[in-house]
């Protein structure tokens, strides 16, 4: 477990960058989760074998898509990112997290890398953030298989008057993924204000999903988004669930093909009680780098 922490004076960011959102009416947020397949883009089935060669080799499309990618996402307050790397021969030894946030003008970033294989691969989770965190922890997920995590994300000083993100990417296996809920499950419950996004692995209606929704507050997700195959979607799999003090404004599925899953959306409010630094794309000095620590940047 890793974490790091932050005031204006550690971070190195002055105070005149940043503001702060608070109204009567709340905070509105606009969240994102999407799996990009490190920039694959696989768009049929058969491309998992005939494409195959394009998770351990760089290909001239991947930054293409990166690109396509950050002009979505930059719309967005809240990024959550699955199936990125960190840096290897795939990716051209690109962090593609930090490509992202300098594209699209993010001024904190954050990578969870989960398999490390060397040059071959940076299998990763990644955040994209406009507000300033105040902590970020890294934790392993169980499983038999290692390899799966979840990035720990929290806004707001008190834990009563704080927002929780929780970025998942759950196992393959129906017997892993309990056991990570039923780990996610005690972190969820420990806030009254909570985020859970992310590739679950699972649809609304599996054993997993509801075991989640019996043992915490977090709202059924919704049957309609459908995000998986990006080609031709029969499946929602990827979900943001949200506790009932969070006010649901919309929630969409994009329709862009850049990786074989779809992104999907959620604008929020958050309770007014809770105050979000935000920073403007032009005013992006700061990053999340390293192992959970927060930093300034020139």
């Amino acid at each position: 477990m890793l974490s790091g922490q932050t005031d204006n004076q550690k971070d190195g960011l002055p105070k005149a960058t940043q503001k702060t959102a608070r109204a009567d009416g709340g905070n509105r947020l606009r969240l994102l989760s999407y799996n990009i397949q490190a920039g694959a883009a696989a768009s049929r089935f058969r491309h998992y074998v005939t494409h195959s060669w394009k998770h351990v080799l760089p290909h001239s499309a991947s930054l293409q898509n990166l690109d396509s990618i950050a002009a979505i996402v930059r719309d967005y307050d809240i990024v959550g990112l699955q199936e990125v790397d960190a840096g290897s021969l795939r990716s051209y030894f690109i962090n593609q997290v930090e490509y992202l946030a300098k594209c699209a003008g993010f001024p904190y970033w954050y990578h969870q890398t989960n398999r490390n294989l060397g040059k071959l691969a940076q299998y990763s989770n990644g955040l994209l953030s406009r507000i300033m965190p105040t902590e970020v922890i890294d934790y392993r997920l169980p499983g038999v298989i290692p390899g799966r995590g979840a990035i720990f994300v929290r806004y707001g000083q008190q834990k009563e008057a704080s927002l929780l993100l929780l970025l998942v990417h759950l196992a393959l296996s129906r017997r892993a993924r309990l056991k990570q809920l039923a780990f996610l499950i005690d972190l969820v419950n420990e806030y009254p204000h909570v985020v859970l996004m992310g590739d679950f692995n699972c649809q609304p209606q599996s054993r997993e999903i509801q075991t989640l929704l019996a043992n915490t507050t977090l709202r059924a997700p919704m049957d309609e988004l459908l995000t998986f195959p990006s080609w031709r979607p029969l499946r929602n799999i990827d979900h943001i669930l949200i506790t009932p003090s969070l006010k649901l404004s919309e929630a969409r599925v994009l329709n862009c093909t850049y990786s074989d899953h779809l992104p999907i959306t959620l604008d929020i409010e958050v309770p007014p009680a809770i105050a979000l630094n935000r920073m403007e794309r032009h005013e992006a000095l700061g990053q999340l780098v390293g192992e959970g620590q927060i930093t300034g940047a020139p």
